[in-house]
C-alpha cells in the first residue's frame, strides 16, 4: 500500500504536504478497522473529510454500493468526498472514475457551504490533520443537522482526553460527550502512515445521542459554567466559579453540598451527569 502511494505521488509529480498535514494511511488492517467501525450499510450516505488518494473512500463506496436489484428510491448508498487539496482531488477522479456512488467535492471542510452536506441521516469518516480535529468535532456537533456517527482518526492524546472519565476530566471531554458517546476504538502505531508522524493515534468512534442533553439543560449556560470551572484545572472548583462568575463562595460551598460536592474538589472530578445536576439547580 506504501509502494502504491509513492509510486501514484511519483507519477502525478506530489510530495505529501506538511502545511495540510498530509500522512497517508498504508495499513491495511488499520483501514478494515475504520470501515467495522462505521458499520456502513448499503443504504447509508457517508461524507468522508481528507480521503487523500482515495483508499479508505473506495472501501466505504463498496459498503455503501446499493444492491443491483434496488429501486431508484431505495437507492441510498453514497459516499460525499471533501478534499482541500486540488493535486489530490486530480488523483481521486483518476483512481474513482469507475465507482459511481461516490461524489468529489473540491473545498475545505471548516469553509464549506452547508448545502453540500447531505440532508438525510448521514454518517461521517475522517482520517484528518490533526490540527483539525477539535474544530471539525465541535463543528459537526454543534450544526442542525449533525451526522449519527463519526468515526475519525485522531491524535492519540487527543482520544484519550474525549473519551476521559473522572478523576481525568477535562474540557474537551464534557464538550464531546455533552452531545454524543465517544469510544475508543483502536490505537494506531505511527509506523501505519507515511511520511511518519511524530506521535501515535486513535480510531475514535462518537455516536451523536439521540436523548440531546440540550433539551435538559439551557445549553449556554451550561458551557459558560463549565469552561468557568475547568478556566485553571489545578484550582480547586470553587475558587474558578466565584472568580470567574463573581459569586461569593460561601453561595457556592451551599450549592455543592446540595448537590453532593465537596468544596476542595476540582473540575476534573465531575462526571456530566453530575454536571448537568449541578446547573439544574443553578439559581443565581
Amino acid at each position: 500500500m506504501r509502494k502504491t502511494i509513492k509510486n501514484l505521488l511519483k507519477i502525478y509529480r506530489i510530495s505529501p504536504s506538511k502545511r495540510l498535514g498530509q500522512n497517508f494511511l498504508i495499513s491495511r488492517s488499520v483501514l478494515k478497522k475504520i470501515v467495522e467501525a462505521a458499520e456502513i450499510s448499503r443504504k447509508d450516505t457517508v461524507l468522508e473529510i481528507g480521503p487523500g488518494m482515495g483508499n479508505l473512500t473506495f472501501e466505504l463506496a463498496k459498503r455503501a454500493k446499493p444492491a443491483r436489484n434496488a429501486s431508484h428510491s431505495d437507492a441510498g448508498g453514497k459516499v460525499i468526498a471533501i478534499e482541500k487539496d486540488k493535486k489530490m482531488v486530480d488523483i481521486l477522479k483518476e483512481n474513482l472514475k469507475e465507482v459511481k456512488n461516490v461524489e468529489i467535492i473540491h473545498g475545505d471542510i471548516l469553509k464549506l457551504d452547508p448545502k453540500f452536506y447531505p440532508l438525510k441521516a448521514y454518517k461521517i469518516v475522517a482520517n484528518i490533520p490533526y490540527y483539525l480535529t477539535s474544530r471539525l468535532i465541535r463543528k459537526f456537533l454543534e450544526i442542525r443537522n449533525r451526522p449519527k456517527l463519526m468515526v475519525l482518526m485522531v491524535q492519540k492524546e487527543v482520544a484519550q482526553r474525549i473519551c476521559a472519565k473522572p478523576p481525568k476530566m477535562n474540557l474537551l471531554a464534557v464538550s464531546v460527550q455533552f452531545y454524543a458517546k465517544p469510544k475508543i476504538i483502536s490505537f494506531v502505531s505511527k509506523r501505519s502512515f507515511w511520511p511518519q508522524p511524530k506521535v501515535n493515534s486513535a480510531i475514535i468512534r462518537i455516536a451523536i445521542s439521540s436523548k440531546r442533553e440540550e433539551t435538559r439543560v439551557k445549553k449556554d449556560l451550561f458551557f459558560k459554567i463549565v469552561k468557568a470551572g475547568f478556566s485553571h484545572p489545578r484550582k480547586q472548583l470553587i475558587n474558578n466559579l466565584s472568580e470567574d462568575l463573581r459569586i461569593e463562595k460561601k453561595t457556592i460551598k451551599k450549592w455543592f453540598l446540595k448537590n453532593g460536592i465537596k468544596p476542595e474538589q476540582r473540575a476534573e472530578t465531575l462526571s456530566l451527569d453530575r454536571w448537568i445536576k449541578l446547573l439544574k439547580s443553578y439559581k443565581m
